[in-house]
């Protein structure tokens, strides 16, 4: 416990040292006035080329609308799943200019998830939440996470879906013939999603055996997670039928999605995935733990979902035979399944995101700025 302590405090003077600067400069620069200003918490936001995922991706699609303002904002926004380690102090500098704090909220950390600890991550979120002039929520899922967690909020908020660029992410315009490739997208950082994954190719192959799966992102589930991955293929017996592309930026995200044909998404009580919008934005159906706030995107018609249990205590993704089945159901109906996601990822268009962003950050600095007067 001492030892911990100790730690923490050296992290914490580390901390002071490193951003006391930036705090400077940010408390002796006046608020912009006349327009919204938006701060998200960082000097610098990641560009189209850089690697993101998690809330990096949904600000920097803001970014396009809403500039970063580092230093002169009057509206500081701020998210659960990409928080700031000086997240309070940044809240106290907005608090003393006058300007709003709104908060994105993702999911929350639980015992089937996170594992021991939870509750240490949940609690300066839990306070930014209840601080925050605004929330919005990314699912109804997360609303309801959030007031299990954090306790209930009541009243300024609003449910928000993520957004995707569907101009950026659309179908492939050629036809070329291949064999039925699946994705599995995102950051691998939770090994039952890459067993899943390969456990269902492997009874997949025996009506299909030319399908093929890639696998994105990087394998950070142990230290020896690539080597671990390919004796669990050698086994399976499926040879060249996984390749492994890594991690991907937003400018690459396209390309790489119009490679496959399905998406297959075993993540349990995902808050609100953004690589299952862009996927479907690309024309490809999912397969998917009906769990989270997933079944909230993909709707009837844009994929198939496996039903799973509410549970906080531990996770329970889908088995092989289950995503198989969802695969190949999926597969004698793609053309149509086809059409039908590429329409559901144009209710979750960025254009419209952005605008209720832009709506909301001008009636909240501007009511702020009344009060203030």
């Amino acid at each position: 416990m001492h030892v911990r302590r100790a730690r923490n405090a050296l992290s914490l003077a580390r901390l002071v040292a490193a951003q006391a600067p930036r705090w400077m400069r940010i408390a002796s620069t006046p608020p912009r006035r006349g327009e919204v200003a938006v701060s998200y918490g960082v000097e610098r936001m990641p560009s189209a080329g850089d690697v993101v995922f998690g809330g990096a991706v949904k600000f920097q699609l803001l970014n396009r609308t809403l500039p970063n303002a580092p230093r002169d904002f009057n509206v500081l926004y701020l998210g659960s799943s990409s928080m700031p380690l000086d997240a309070p102090m940044l809240v106290r500098l907005a608090r003393r200019r006058g300007a709003v704090f709104a908060w994105n909220q993702n999911g929350v950390a639980y015992q089937g998830w996170h594992g021991d600890g939870w509750e240490l991550v949940n609690a300066p979120r839990a306070t930014l939440l209840h601080e925050a002039d605004w929330v919005v929520f990314q699912s109804a899922f997360c609303k309801g996470a959030a007031d299990r967690f954090y306790g209930p909020r009541n009243d300024r908020f609003e449910v928000l879906h993520n957004p995707v660029d569907v101009e950026a992410f659309k179908p492939a315009t050629d036809s070329a013939r291949r064999p039925l490739t699946l994705l599995l997208g995102g950051n691998q950082y939770q090994r039952y999603r890459v067993e899943s994954a390969l456990d269902a190719l492997a009874v997949v192959r025996r009506e299909r055996p030319d399908v093929r799966l890639l696998v994105a992102g990087e394998l950070s589930f142990a230290p020896d997670a690539r080597a671990q991955t390919e004796a669990r293929i050698s086994g399976l017996g499926l040879g060249d039928a996984v390749e492994f592309v890594g991690p991907y930026s937003q400018a690459e995200a396209p390309r790489l999605f119009r490679r496959a044909d399905v998406l297959i998404h075993p993540k349990y009580n995902d808050p609100c995935p953004t690589v299952v919008l862009e996927a479907m934005a690309c024309g490809l159906p999912v397969v998917y733990s009906a769990s989270g706030g997933t079944p909230e995107l993909v709707g009837p018609d844009a994929g198939v979902g496996i039903d799973a249990p509410l549970d906080w205590e531990a996770d329970h993704p889908p088995t092989a035979d289950e995503l198989a089945h969802a695969i190949l159901t999926v597969d004698g109906e793609l053309a149509a399944r086809s059409v039908a996601a590429r329409e559901q990822a144009l209710h979750f268009d960025v254009r419209m995101w952005a605008e209720r962003h832009r709506q909301l950050f001008s009636e909240l600095a501007g009511a702020r700025a009344i009060l203030d007067r």
